[in-house]
Parts: C-alpha cells; structure tokens; sequence
C-alpha cells in the first residue's frame, strides 16, 4: 500500500474541511436510512347517478332506455302516488285472497279478494279524470294589524260543458288548513267560500295553495291538483298614534349640526382668512373691509335626521319573555310610521330583518316578518351602521335582563354626535327618563307609556 504524498494528503484533507467532515473521524460507511412507503389515501368517487357513464359503454345506451320509458314510467309513477297505506293494505289483501283462494281452491278466499280487488278498482276509478276548473283565493286586506278582522274569499268555477261531481277543496291558512266541501256545479257554474283568518298574533300568515282533493269517502285513493298560489297576509304589530317627534326627544326635523367644518352649508360658525380655492360667494366684504384682508364665511356641517333603530328580539332579555318582545317591537313600529310621516330617514334591524330608508307598510312587512329568538345585539347595531352611516339618532330597543355593558359597547359604534337612546321594556319597572354615560334610558311598561317619555321627559 503506497503511502500519499504530502501534496496528495493536503488535497484531501481540504476536500474534507469543505465537506465539513473531519478525515480522522470520517465514517467508512454511511448507514441508509429505511424508506417508509405511505399508500397513497383513496379519495371517495362521487356517487353516479343512474345513466352516468360507467365503464366507458353503458352510459349512453342507459339514457337512451330512461329516455324511451319516461313517457310511459313517469305517469305510472304519477298514479302510484295517489293510493295512500290504507289502498296499498286493501290491494295487497286482494291479491293475496285471490292468490290463497285459487291455489288451495277455497271459495271464501276468492270472494275477499274480489270484494277487495273490486273496491280498489271502484276507488281508483273515481280518481281517475280531469277537472276543469278554475279557482281564485283573494285575501282583503293583505295587511291588517294585530287583532283586526281579515276575510278571505275562495271561488270556484265549473269550466267543463258538463255537471260536476261535490269537490273537496283545502286551503292552507298558515299552519292549519279549512276544507270545503263544493256542491254539484253545472256547466258554468260558480261557488264561493268566505273564510276568516285568525290575526290576534304578529307575523306573516301564508294562505295557499288551494288544492282539490279528488277520491273515495274511505281515502284508499287520494289524487290532489294544486290550483293556486300562495298569498302572504301580514299582521302588522300594534302601534299608537303619538305626537310629532320633533317636539321632544327627536328635535333634529330640520337636520343635526354637527362639529365638522364645512364651507357651504346652513350653521354660520366663525370667520376665517381667505385661501386661495375659496368659493368667493361666502366672502364677507362687510368684515374684510374693516379687517383690511379678505375673510370667508365658515359653516357646521348640518345632515338629514335619520332615526336608526335596533330591536333586541331575544326573550331571555326580557322579564315578560316574549310578550314583552312583541311590545318593544310595537314601539318601534309606532316610532317608525312618525318618523316616516315626519319624512325622517329610518333604518330598523331586528334579527335577520332589515328595513332603510324605505316606506311605512314595507318597513311594517320587516317588523311583521322577524322572528322572536337569540342573536348578537353588537353585530345587529354593526348593521344598522352600515346601513345608515348618516345616523343622527339611534335607538336600542331591549329588557331588563340585557346587561348595560352590552347596551353600551352596541351604541359605542354610532359616532359621538349621534343621539343614543336605550328604550328598555320592563313591566315592573316604574315609567320614567334617566341619563348615563351619555345615553339616554328611557324605560316603559306597556306601548301607551311611549307618549308621556317622549313628549313629557325628553325636551332637550
């Protein structure tokens, strides 16, 4: 073994320094690591629907099949859905007398499968044919208030050349539905049904469709033909007449001054000295004559009453539970239809309900339409914001149990020139107007308390 030159030795000793591997302690051999294969995870295949290309060659051919029985499957199936359990009972012990009675050969099983199989047939031949009417639903009006008296009509008309057989007709009014039983109609001729719809509670009443229902009086077979649409009727919540707002509490009618600086609007501030871009027209000659230098008029900015309000729709915040739910809810529609006659911009938040800048009767649908339950009172006034940046007062409708520091961490998102206002429902608090950290709280019993805290307490 020949012994390295000093020249060959330094050459590997600095091809070992660069490797950063010293040459007395250099491995002679690198151990390899064990390779772990990980299988790769199989991923679900969505599932096929029937007709889907599956292996490349029954896709076609399978939709081509669906396409030639659907004309003849689909009416099958239309009339398979009319029998009800009781018809599929009866028809199964038809045939199953039928079969018993002819393989043992007995008589009275024949004649109970005839008698059931015959009165399947009868009932399912009664079902079968087309009915040609016409059907109206009217509802007058679609917007009443809480226990106001809403009629309904229903009209049916015979449009066949022949007489027509009694006819069951139901409609659906909210979550009970009235039936009504039509006489026999000749060619052309008409019936009318009157109906009442119950309103003694806040919502929105669907009443529809009218459905005829044509079988037999044992309901073995069922066949029903919707012939109308639905009609929404909206119980408005209770509200008061009260006076113009403007008098009291709400007195910015013509616009909230502001602390923003303006060069064009109604609230004169101050002079100052003239730059250059200045509008000359609010140039004060009178002043700058004796200033000897010109001076420009400067304003407050002034912007249009928008009353905002946000309704807190959760019972637990309540001591009277929802009842008191529905009476915030009542003063904040009767502080909406003054505002709107005042012609004050308003926006109502109440859970997944939005109503801005929008009219009477469509700001009462959003109030008639929200439902009483749980939800964020910070994200709900988060809202209101966003939907009337120029809010000049805001109001939070709540109960008792809500804790002040939510009230005010909701109302601290409105700007500091806003008017905030906590109208709390609470029947067993006394009546009365009170003012902390800059909000005024305004506590009330039932909805005829909202006149005398507006009018009587709040002239600032």
């Amino acid at each position: 073994m020949s012994t390295p030159t000093p020249v060959a030795e330094q050459t590997t000793r600095r091809a070992d320094l660069k490797r950063g591997v010293s040459r007395s302690r250099r491995p002679s051999r690198v151990p390899s690591l064990p390779t772990i294969s990980v299988p790769r995870p199989r991923l679900p295949q969505p599932v096929r629907h029937a007709g889907a290309r599956v292996g490349g060659s029954l896709g076609p051919r399978a939709q081509r099949l669906r396409e030639g029985v659907a004309p003849v499957l689909d009416p099958v199936l239309g009339v398979l859905r009319w029998i009800s359990p009781l018809g599929w009972a009866v028809l199964a012990l038809g045939v199953l007398g039928w079969a018993v009675g002819a393989r043992l050969g007995w008589t009275e099983w024949l004649m109970i499968g005839a008698a059931a199989l015959a009165l399947f047939a009868c009932c399912l031949f009664l079902a079968i044919g087309r009915t040609q009417v016409s059907i109206r639903t009217m509802v007058d009006p679609v917007r009443v208030t809480v226990g106001d008296p809403a009629t309904g009509r229903i009209e049916v008309t015979n449009e066949s050349r022949r007489g027509m057989l009694p006819l069951l007709v139901e409609l659906p009014v909210g979550v009970s539905a009235a039936r009504f039983t039509l006489p026999t109609l000749g060619a052309g001729g008409a019936h009318e049904e009157l109906f009442v719809v119950p309103t003694s509670r806040r919502g929105v009443i669907p009443v529809g469709p009218a459905t005829t229902v044509q079988g037999d009086p044992l309901g073995l077979v069922r066949r029903t033909l919707r012939w109308t649409d639905v009609t929404e009727l909206f119980v408005h919540p209770r509200t008061i007449s009260i006076e113009s707002i403007g008098a009291g509490l709400l007195r910015d009618l013509e616009g909230e001054t502001t602390q923003d600086l303006s060069m064009s609007d109604l609230a004169f501030h101050a002079l100052r000295e003239y730059q250059p871009g200045d509008d000359r027209r609010y140039i004060h000659w009178r002043s700058s004559a004796k200033a000897g230098r010109l001076l420009v008029r400067q304003f407050l900015d002034t912007r249009r009453s928008h009353l905002a309000m946000v309704i807190d729709a959760d019972p637990a915040a309540y001591s009277g539970g929802a009842d008191e739910v529905e009476t915030g809810i009542s003063a904040a529609a009767s502080l909406a239809v003054r505002a709107i006659m005042d012609e004050q911009d308003t926006t109502v938040v109440c859970r997944d309900e939005r109503a801005s800048r929008t009219t009477g009767p469509l700001t009462l649908d959003a109030l008639a339409r929200a439902e009483v339950g749980a939800d964020d009172l910070f994200a709900l006034a988060g809202d209101a914001l966003a939907l009337a940046p120029d809010t000049s007062i805001a109001f939070l409708i709540t109960g008792a149990h809500r804790p002040f520091i939510e009230v005010q961490r909701a109302l601290a998102q409105f700007e500091t020139e806003v008017h905030k206002v906590v109208l709390t429902v609470d029947a067993r608090e006394r009546v009365g107007v009170k003012h902390v950290a800059g909000l005024t709280l305004l506590t009330i019993r039932e909805i005829e308390d909202l006149r005398a805290v507006l009018v009587g307490g709040l002239v600032t």
